[in-house]
Parts: structure tokens; sequence; C-alpha cells
């Protein structure tokens, strides 16, 4: 089994539950919930003209390789009603695999860790509170939040 890191949020309609929701979906497709973060609100990012965003974190173990991860993802997200609009922009669900094991790869598909993650405080500071000793990049997910501590992410 392999164990992945995965970043979910939206800012559209309930997004809690939507939430709650892509991971019961997410367990019915080979992947198997370890841990889960609280929910955080967080500032957009990116595109910063819109509602804030609620965010979480899950640490997940499966027996899918990172691209079938990634497309059960994205199946997730279409099942729930995500219509890709623009980027960076409103939605209902986001998932984003954030790391798979220690594996790196950049391919057009996937970029292992993910090429942003270390930039995001509504990823790191989520993640830290449920794998802190995680690797991204040669640091540990606590040293790379450390520097959003003062960010504007408040636990709900």
């Amino acid at each position: 089994m392999a164990k992945a890191a995965l970043s979910l949020g939206g800012n559209i309609g309930d997004v809690r539950a939507t939430i709650a929701e892509a991971l019961r979906l997410l367990e019915g497709a080979g992947v198997r919930l370890v841990a889960r973060s609280s929910d955080y609100r967080t500032r957009p990012w990116g595109k910063t003209d819109q509602p804030d965003f609620t965010n979480v974190s899950a640490v997940v173990e499966t027996v899918l390789t990172p691209l079938l991860l990634l497309a059960t993802c994205l199946d997730v997200e279409r099942q729930l009603g995500r219509v890709r609009h623009e980027r960076w922009g409103p939605r209902l669900i986001d998932i984003d695999l954030i790391a798979y094991d220690d594996v790196r790869m950049d391919t057009p598909e996937l970029t292992l860790p993910h090429r942003h993650a270390h930039e995001r405080g509504f990823v790191l500071i989520p993640l830290a509170e449920i794998a802190p000793d995680l690797l991204i990049g040669d640091r540990t997910v606590a040293e790379l939040a450390a520097r959003f501590a003062n960010d504007p992410i408040e636990k709900l």
C-alpha cells in the first residue's frame, strides 16, 4: 500500500458536506482514509476576487498508482458536479494530489510532490495537523507550514 497526501477544498455550496462526500467516494474507489485534518477557512489563492474557501487535508493509503489515484480524484470531482470554468476560480470541489510516498515525477499529467504545495498555506497548515513529518521536496510539512503561521487561516 502506498501513502498519499491529498488537499481538498471548495468555495461554492455546502463545501464541508461536499468534502465529506468526496472522501466517502474515494474510499469506495480503492482509497483508505488514514487521517483527516480539521476544516479550515482560507482566502483564495491565485484569483482573489471570490469567496473564501474551506480546505482539508487527508492522508490516504491506496494500491492505485499515482496516475490512477489522480484519475480517481478527478472522477470524484466530476461525480460531485465540478466543471472547470477558469483557472483558480470558484469551485464546488477540488482534490489535489500533494505527495505519494517518496515518488518524484514531472509529467504533463502530474507533478509530485505538487509543484505549488510549498507556496500554499491552505495546503500546508491542514497537512501539518495530520502529517507534520511528511516530506515535500527536502523539507517537512511542519517546516514549510511555519512560514504561514501568521496567515489568516482559521480552523473551523
